[in-house]
């Protein structure tokens, strides 16, 4: 933690900050919200009230006192500073000059007590994304967890169509999944995403009680949560035999997921990935069946830098971990997308997705 710490002052020094707060500063009361993910990652702290700044040369963490005991033991490269009540005055008093603050995660209330507290002396500067900017690059310690969680994926799929498919409702599936990665230590990281025949048309469809027929295409989409890292995957099965045109749509897709594989690596814009996946889909006549992106980054959280798509302007560097999953969407038929959780590597990619990705036919 002290190597992040000592990054990100490095950051602030760049960007010509006397100082950074980190944490998600949405109400000025006396406990903040429980998903700090910034904060958890620059510092290790779990808890919900805590906020750090991040000097040049000194980095403060500053909690209220149901906290304190924890922070003094736990929190390696810190001052500790103990608020009386909430913690937008304590912060206050640690501020000076040209100070960042994450605009993506600090509500407007907040802001302007902030800003009222510190004085006429402080300048509050938008700073959004600089942490995000360091999280990008994962560490191996960052990879393991990631390649964990992708592992207890692969094992609740399994374990989820191992009764079949077909006369099994797409909520019933989506339940056996996250189940399993209970059963394995995990939790989901995002609602499962189970999409049988005409919802399978549908990329973000929710689970429903419709059962699911013999021969349909089955959009399967789960990521596990585990020690505090995400993965993400999709696989799409078929529940029995499926009409030639969907198996003809299938192979497809996986070409044009193999192909942006195969533009996977350091130094690639993230819209040529894209675009190595697009080009095959709108050669084939589907370019208007698919709609989003080819992938997005996963770290501590589920959705996180860079973007694949088509307008990225974003480059990949070695320690990204982003998804790979174009999508064709057959609007009132089937939906096919793949999706494999790769590590970029210093001359291509670790794919982090162990289920083989032939249409499988499950009975």
């Amino acid at each position: 933690m002290r190597e992040r710490v000592e990054r990100l002052a490095s950051l602030v020094r760049e960007h010509e900050l006397d100082s950074l707060v980190v944490g998600d500063l949405v109400r000025p009361g006396d406990s903040g919200p429980a998903d700090m993910v910034n904060l958890r990652w620059l510092s290790g702290f779990t808890g919900t009230s805590g906020a750090a700044v991040i000097r040049p040369s000194e980095a403060f963490f500053v909690t209220d006192f149901r906290y304190a005991e924890r922070a003094a033991g736990g929190l390696d490269g810190f001052e500790i500073e103990i608020a009386e009540r909430q913690l937008v005055p304590a912060l206050a008093k640690l501020l000076e000059g040209r100070v960042g603050f994450d605009d993506a995660h600090t509500s407007v209330r907040v802001h302007g007590r902030l800003a009222e507290l510190a004085g006429d002396t402080v300048e509050l500067v938008p700073s959004a994304g600089l942490v995000e900017e360091l999280r990008r690059r994962k560490d191996e310690d960052e990879l393991e967890r990631i390649r964990q969680a992708a592992r207890v994926a692969d094992e609740a799929y399994e374990r989820a169509i191992a009764g079949g498919l077909a006369g099994r409702s797409e909520a019933e599936v989506a339940a056996a999944s996250a189940a399993a990665m209970r059963e394995l230590g995990a939790e989901p990281a995002f609602p499962a995403i189970v999409a049988a025949g005409p919802n399978g048309a549908l990329p973000h469809a929710d689970p429903s009680e419709r059962p699911i027929g013999t021969g349909e295409l089955v959009v399967f989409d789960i990521g596990a949560e585990l020690d505090g890292y995400c993965s993400d995957c999709t696989r799409t099965f078929a529940a029995g035999e499926p009409e030639p045109k969907a198996r003809e749509v299938y192979e497809l897709v996986r070409a044009a997921q193999e192909a942006a594989l195969a533009a996977t690596a350091p130094g690639v814009d993230a819209s040529r990935v894209d675009a190595a996946a697009r080009d095959r889909i709108e050669e084939a006549g589907h370019g208007d069946e698919f709609g989003h992106g080819v992938g997005h980054g996963v770290g501590a959280e589920i959705h996180e830098a860079p973007r694949l798509g088509k307008t990225s302007e974003e480059v990949l560097i070695a320690g990204d971990v982003v998804t790979i999953e174009p999508g064709v969407y057959v609007k009132g038929r089937f939906g096919v997308r793949i999706e494999d959780l790769v590590a970029v590597t210093g001359d291509g990619y670790e794919n982090l997705s162990g289920l083989p990705k032939e249409l499988r036919v499950v009975d």
